[in-house]
Formats: C-alpha cells, structure tokens, sequence
C-alpha cells in the first residue's frame, strides 16, 4: 500500500521535493493539483476529501484545523492522519 500525502496550500513545495527525494513511492500531492481539492478548498471539506481517498493531510494551520479535526471526529467521521508543522 502507498502511503499518500496531500499538502495544504500553504505548505512550501520544498516538502513534496524532500519527501519524494527520500521515498520515491510516496504520493505526495498539493492542493490545486489535478484530482486533489482546489485551492481555496475549506479545512471541513479538505477533511472529509482525506477520508474518502485515504490521504493523510500536512498543514501549518495550528488555529483552526483542530477545531474542524474535533468537528470532524464528533461526526464519527475519521481521517488517517494530520502532520500540523509549526
């Protein structure tokens, strides 16, 4: 199984270039790639698209990302993963 990443928009594009350069076999997509959400996309949505295509997430938003997370969950909704970077 790959592992998959989608990166917030905010995140620099560095990361996905680091991550592949370690492990070729990771998928590692952006917001507003092909196939991903847009950008612009909300945090609400951008969780729900994760659960449904098995994405873990990697964002800097440390304000309001963990009140949707906790929104999300209350939903018994679920997500593989968030990475929040400082």
């Amino acid at each position: 199984m790959t592992i998959k990443y989608l990166l917030d928009e905010h995140i620099p594009l560095v990361y996905r270039t680091q991550m592949l350069k370690r492990n070729h076999q990771l998928q590692v997509w952006v917001i507003g790639d092909p196939n991903a959400p847009p950008k612009g996309t909300p945090d609400s949505e951008i969780l729900c698209w994760c659960e449904e295509n098995r994405f873990i997430l990697i964002t800097n938003n440390r304000k309001t990302m963990p009140v949707h997370l906790a929104e999300h969950l209350a939903a018994s909704r679920h997500v593989p993963g968030i990475f929040i970077l400082n």
